[in-house]
């Protein structure tokens, strides 16, 4: 089943409308969405290596203006719109600790907390919700989310054939640890 799945993502991800897909699922994750964008990012790489670059761009750009979204949605729609995102991942005292860490740290939050696997949605919602300035917002998001797009599709142009083939061969590992690594992420927003 996994197989079959892979080869439909691989198949959508050479196609035409991927770099839609891309921008979309990038936008979404930075704001509200759960998925990030590294399962159509690496897919995409992998079938076209020539594109890397501008798969990376695509992701990093969109990752941004969505980065806009829930900065918006932190600093003007907290009690209807951004309540219910946090308490979907059950991270409510990690919003609150959020704000506190932007009031004390700023920037540094957002270099850091945007290259782990922590979904990014928190630090973008929660900068908006602390009143972190929009501009040193925008810059240190394009620059760390610049930093993970480009080095994850570098290291696939790079290494794209044997890091396809361990795909191909352990899928069901690179499926199970991805979502261990989104999960995980998930609940450590949860519980620091």
């Amino acid at each position: 089943m996994l197989d079959r799945l892979y080869a439909r993502v691989r198949a959508h991800a050479a196609g035409p409308q991927a770099p839609f897909w891309l921008a979309l699922l990038a936008f979404s994750e930075a704001s509200f969405f759960p998925i990030p964008p590294d399962v159509l990012l690496i897919p995409m790489t992998l079938a076209n290596r020539q594109r890397a670059w501008v798969n990376a761009a695509i992701a990093t750009v969109a990752s941004v203006a969505g980065g806009l979204l829930g900065w918006y949605i932190g600093a003007v729609l907290l009690a209807t719109v951004a309540k219910p995102i946090v308490h979907f991942y059950h991270a409510e005292g990690r919003l609150v600790a959020l704000q506190e860490m932007f009031r004390k740290w700023g920037v540094w939050i957002i270099m850091i907390k945007g290259l782990t696997p922590i979904p990014y949605k928190f630090v973008t919602i929660a900068s908006g919700a602390a009143h972190f300035p929009l501009l040193p917002f925008m810059v240190a998001s394009l620059v760390t989310r610049g930093i993970r797009f480009f080095l994850i599709a570098g290291l696939l142009k790079r290494y794209g054939a044997p890091i396809e083939s361990f795909i191909e061969r352990r899928l069901p590992l690179v499926c199970g640890v991805f979502a261990v690594l989104l999960v995980g992420g998930i609940v450590v927003m949860a519980h620091l």
